[in-house]
């Protein structure tokens, strides 16, 4: 086998990518060596240039791309490579929703490769429309010289980018965020300077999609704002959508966006929002998915892969504030969910009682305490769905499914490395019938993938 041949910074060599990373840049190899280059696409031969060496790979900046990819676009945003908020818009849709089921299939030849060939690796569903679909924005503000800016931090650094536009917002996000970055600056208020001084540190705008109710929460370093009065009259003329306003102290040094305190500063506490015909109400701080014309999309695959008769009962693992649980509701003859936040608990609470589920309770606590608790009750559930965060699912929950065994188990997940780490250990009781990624956030690298797996014979 032949030896890694060593590379210095600064080094430059013709290079063939071969396909996307997990990050949205391109991956080709020179000499034995594993070469990340952004901004490349899979087909392209570039001229590379050694910006950083690893122990086991290497990143490289394109000096010229010497063959172009037929999927090649140029990327509609003007600060586009400067953002990092999104990591793909050089390449076509189309060729977006390809590269992102091979990202899947990627994930499952580390981890599972003995069922890749085996299994139903279905095309990525997209949108319609692929731009302008995020509902929530949070705008750090900072002062550039005697100008209030708000934006995002350029990529690596500790400089904020000014947005005036943001093509995967929604427009009034961005509309309520400039006018409010413009009313800090003509009412004079202090703006937090990334250590001590200064108060306003962010501008957080949620829509509803489709309620059209927006909420504003200034997260500030206090609770006193000069000529708060005049700034709230101010926000309110931005748009007539706005029927909320709220202020949460964020005192500590972090890089989270919010504290624990928040009150109303004018209007109602939360906004609505629609999923088909479920409603939810929304404080400042609930989580909600970013993109909910395509959460229906992906509930839907959830509900599909569920394959519900209204005979089955369903837990609703990590399940939040119980959307999912809550989708599946109608078609289930029991739904049980748990989530270790207590906060969640309570809205899944109220949701399940809004909608007149009494079929449908929530509990807190973790999947496997209450998993094994029940079990030794009698009380197996036919399905179990979750939906866990980036790191997946914990090792003592899969080792409970595992013992447990519901006839069917859906998983959806929003990273295909732990996805896949994942399906290693459920295979061993599971087959896994199809897989079905799901775009939820378009001109990113992120994507959302169902798996339907069913108990072995």
């Amino acid at each position: 086998m032949s030896e890694k041949i060593k590379m210095e910074i600064g080094q430059k060599f013709p290079l063939t990518i071969k396909r996307l990373g997990i990050n949205g840049e391109g991956v080709g190899f020179f000499k034995h060596n594993v070469i990340f280059v952004k901004g490349s696409l899979p087909g392209e031969v570039v001229t590379a240039k050694v910006s950083k060496i690893h122990p086991n790979f290497a990143e490289a900046d394109i000096v010229r791309i010497r063959e172009a990819s037929k999927d090649r676009v140029k990327p509609p945003c003007a600060v586009y490579e400067l953002c990092g908020g999104c990591q793909l818009q050089h390449l076509s849709y189309e060729g977006q929703l390809r590269e992102k089921r091979d990202i899947v299939i990627q994930a499952l030849e580390k981890f599972v490769p003995q069922i890749v060939h085996n299994t139903e690796i279905r095309l990525t569903i997209g949108m319609d429309n692929p731009w302008h679909y995020r509902n929530k924005s949070a705008f750090q503000v900072r002062k550039m010289g005697n100008e209030v800016i708000a934006g995002l931090y350029i990529e690596g650094t500790n400089k904020l980018l000014n947005l005036d536009d943001c093509l995967v917002q929604h427009p009034v996000t961005t509309k309520i965020t400039i006018g409010t970055r413009n009313l800090f600056q003509k009412l004079n208020i202090p703006i937090f300077d990334g250590k001590s001084k200064g108060i306003v540190r962010t501008i957080v705008v949620r829509t509803g999609i489709q309620t059209e109710e927006t909420q504003v929460c200034l997260v500030t370093t206090k609770k006193e704002i000069p000529r708060k009065q005049e700034l709230i009259e101010g926000i309110k003329q931005i748009d007539p959508s706005i029927v909320s306003i709220t202020q949460n102290i964020n005192r500590a040094k972090t890089s989270l966006i919010f504290g624990d305190e928040t009150f109303v500063l004018d209007g109602k506490e939360t906004i609505h929002e629609k999923l088909r015909e479920l409603t939810f109400d929304l404080s400042s701080r609930a989580f909600f998915q970013l993109n909910p014309t395509q959460t229906v999309v992906l509930y839907d695959e959830i509900k599909k892969a569920a394959e519900l008769s209204g005979k089955e009962t369903v837990v609703d693992a990590y399940c939040g504030v119980g959307t999912i649980g809550l989708w599946l509701a109608k078609e289930a003859q029991e739904v049980r969910g748990m989530d270790v936040i207590p906060e969640s608990i309570e809205d899944a609470k109220k949701n399940a009682k809004k909608h007149g589920f009494s079929h449908a309770k929530f509990y807190t606590g973790t999947a496997e305490d209450w998993l094994n608790k029940w079990a030794k009750e009698g009380f197996i559930p036919d399905v179990v769905t979750v939906d866990p965060p980036r790191t997946g699912l914990a090792a003592s929950f899969i080792k409970t499914v595992l013992k447990i065994k519901p006839k069917r188990f859906v998983y959806t997940s929003c990273n295909p490395s732990t996805f896949a780490r994942d399906l290693k250990e459920l295979t061993r009781s599971y087959r896994v019938d199809y897989i079905q990624p799901v775009d939820m956030f378009p001109q990113t690298a992120r994507v959302e993938v169902v798996a339907k797996l069913t108990l072995k014979k």
